[in-house]
């Protein structure tokens, strides 16, 4: 028998030996290189849906078929990382065929004890991306131009990031930067954030502060104004529980030089008692400006605010948070000013097979301002989604949405009709790794 087992053994060895050669190798290889494909497609039914300023209730109806692609390409080696995405957006059939940009460009520079530099088109994406976000959504999504430096380590990370945009090599003059004239909606954006994970015990937090530098062109010598962000958010995860958190104050002046002194605050506990479900609930705060009266369809007039006090949320994934029908933080208010948001939310998620889930929610929605000769509330939101992963880079999902909205939000949108509205869509993603070699 003890020859026999070691002549085994000794084959065992030789059969192996061959694999942990070619795995060391692999390992000490240097250069990676892989090309990636982002495919996604939705198509959208839509009755009522984001406001328009029709007064007919049956032609207030939209179908349509969004598509976006990307093809990305990385480089990656000891000291350096490099990544380009090209993106095509736009509806099938759609005049001028859609848009090509350039998604991502950006060179990383890195060490061993966690220090990096990154500069280019890069997305911004942090914490639970309300406040800066890739908003993966919307078939363009968001990315920066901008440089970011920082360290990261296992339970500290610490990042800063700095953005100054132009729309033209003007010598002389500057250039007036607005958001109708460039690609991102500032001119300048400085910004710090602080992330600390508890080495023993299930809690995280950040800090996040901002300074955005705005432009008003129909000033004579346009000047750069800038008005700030801070806060933080935490997040606790014991066993079958996640509690998220967060607060936010905006102060400084916006681009007409109005002061502004605004602030946000959310919670929200998911509880998992099996694996197959999880229950959420939730509440949002986004405070609003005084006052904010629209007037009736045929009337014209604004009330002039002397302090901004409607909360921003700058460049988050709005459509995450606010109910799916992105009537608040996606389209405006007539005018621009907000009446604020209270969101009041709770969600149900079933996993009842591998690969396949599905989920309910509902959402009562409120103004956070007092409106004169109105009510606060906005609507009831009832949303059901199920997603189902084909293969591993294959996912088809759908949903849909009824909001009963209210005669206040008919007045804030200055639109008839938006006491029924739906909201169907069917969605497929596709995002293959198709080249990937190390040499």
């Amino acid at each position: 028998m003890k020859p026999r087992f070691f002549t085994l053994a000794v084959v065992a060895l030789i059969g192996l030996y061959p694999r942990a050669i070619a795995q060391s190798n692999e390992q000490q290889k240097p250069n990676t290189f892989i090309v990636d494909v982002n495919f996604m497609t939705r198509g959208e039914l839509r009755y009522g849906g984001l406001s328009t300023q029709a007064n007919e209730n049956d032609k207030d109806r939209a179908r349509f078929v969004l598509a976006r692609t990307r093809l990305g390409v990385g480089y990656s080696r000891k000291w350096l990382d490099l990544r380009v995405t090209a993106q095509h957006s736009g509806i099938w059939g759609e005049a001028g065929k859609g848009t090509i940009s350039v998604y991502e460009a950006w060179a990383r520079l890195k060490s061993n004890n966690g220090m990096f530099a990154q500069i280019g088109r890069q997305e911004l994406n942090y914490d639970d991306e309300r406040i800066l976000g890739r908003n993966d959504w919307a078939m363009a999504a968001n990315s920066h131009d901008a440089v970011r430096v920082g360290i990261e380590r296992s339970d500290h990370k610490a990042h800063v990031i700095l953005a100054y945009n132009q729309t033209s090599q003007n010598i002389n003059g500057g250039t007036v930067y607005t958001t109708e004239s460039g690609a991102y909606p500032h001119r300048s954006l400085i910004a710090a954030w602080y992330h600390y994970d508890a080495p023993k015990v299930p809690v995280s937090a950040s800090l996040l502060f901002t300074n955005i530098g705005m432009q008003n062109p129909n000033e004579e010598n346009p000047k750069v104004r800038f008005q700030q962000l801070i806060g933080g958010y935490a997040n606790f995860h014991p066993h079958k529980w996640n509690v998220e958190a967060s607060y936010y104050h905006q102060m400084g002046h916006d681009e007409f030089n109005t002061p502004i002194s605004a602030w946000m605050a959310s919670v929200k506990a998911d509880f998992t008692p099996v694996e197959q479900w999880t229950i959420t609930a939730g509440y949002d705060y986004l405070s609003g400006d005084d006052n904010p009266i629209v007037p009736a369809i045929g009337q014209i007039g604004l009330t002039k605010h002397t302090k901004v006090k409607g909360f921003s949320t700058v460049y988050g994934s709005h459509h995450k948070f606010y109910g799916a029908m992105d009537f608040f933080y996606v389209s405006a208010y007539y005018g621009g000013y907000t009446p604020g948001l209270q969101n009041l939310f709770s969600e149900v998620t079933c996993r009842p097979v591998k690969n396949l889930s599905l989920k309910a929610g509902y959402h009562y929605l409120l103004t956070a301002s007092n409106i004169n000769n109105a009510g606060r509330t906005l609507g009831h939101e009832l949303e059901i989604t199920t997603g189902y992963n084909v293969l591993k880079d294959v996912k088809i999902s759908a949903g849909y949405t009824y909001m009963s909205g209210s005669p206040t939000l008919e007045q804030l949108h200055r639109v008839k009709g938006k006491n029924h509205l739906h909201w169907g869509w069917l969605m497929l993603s596709v995002n293959p790794s198709i080249f990937h070699i190390k040499w």
